[in-house]
């Protein structure tokens, strides 16, 4: 390691199993920018499923060993590479796919993957946009190309994703039913947008949700689980239904 080498602390998995492999180093050497890339000094970190089930070595793909996890970070620009004119030093931003991980105190990210963080959101808010809010828009406006008036069950509707995906599907005017699995997760989906919630721990919650949707049935279906979910959700469908 060069003399004088700034160096920060970072969460490092060297093999993959449960959460006893992430380990705490102080003697990470701070990435340096290059081209088209932005060091950020991490103020918050999104902790995300699939992060799991990457350190876990279950998922289909598997970074080189050692590694830091974290993909969703929100803090300020410290450096920016020589090609990266859009940002400079100060800027608050976060971003969806952090280069170096952002379970450390400096995260490495390519420019076209940060955005400017408004001043209207803190931190905490920033690191939670990048998977949850990305995939719910993804789903429900690139995917299944919703519009005001129609119907959308959210399944699993009190995780990140699947709020994001009620608060969405409000503000572009749809009906929205969800699922939780909790009294208090089913409470947090009403207040993040939902007009009906149903419990998905109970036997007949899918013929509770056929009884509220009549004949019709639903337009849209956000599915988390669709090995599980799948040949009820095509039950639920309406004519030209999508999931």
């Amino acid at each position: 390691m060069a003399t004088g080498q700034k160096l920060m602390r970072a969460v490092r998995v060297f093999e993959f199993g449960g959460p006893e492999v992430l380990k705490l180093r102080s003697d990470i050497a701070v990435p340096i920018p290059k081209d088209h890339q932005v060091l950020i000094k991490v103020h918050a970190c999104g902790v995300n499923p699939v992060e799991t089930y990457i350190r876990s070595g279950t998922y289909s793909r598997k970074p080189l060993l050692p590694y830091t996890p974290g993909s969703d970070v929100a803090g300020v620009i410290e450096a920016v590479g020589d090609n990266a004119s859009a940002f400079k030093k100060g800027d608050r931003v976060f971003t969806s796919s952090t280069i170096s991980g952002g379970y450390a105190e400096y995260a490495l990210a390519a420019d076209h993957t940060v955005y400017k963080l408004p001043e209207k959101l803190d931190f905490k808010q920033g690191a939670a946009i990048g998977i949850p809010y990305f995939t719910a828009y993804r789903a429900l406006i690139h995917s299944a190309c919703v519009k005001a008036g129609e119907s959308v069950l959210v399944h699993g509707a009190s995780g990140g994703v699947g709020l994001a995906a009620c608060q969405i599907a409000r503000a572009y005017g749809l009906k929205i039913l969800g699922t939780a699995g909790t009294e208090e997760g089913q409470k947090i989906v009403l207040q993040n947008g939902a007009h009906e919630v149903f419990n998905h721990r109970e036997v007949n919650y899918i013929d509770k949700i056929k009884k509220y949707v009549g004949e019709k049935g639903i337009d849209i279906i956000i599915e988390m689980l669709a090995n599980v979910n799948l040949s009820k959700d095509l039950s639920l469908l309406s004519h030209g239904g999508r999931v």
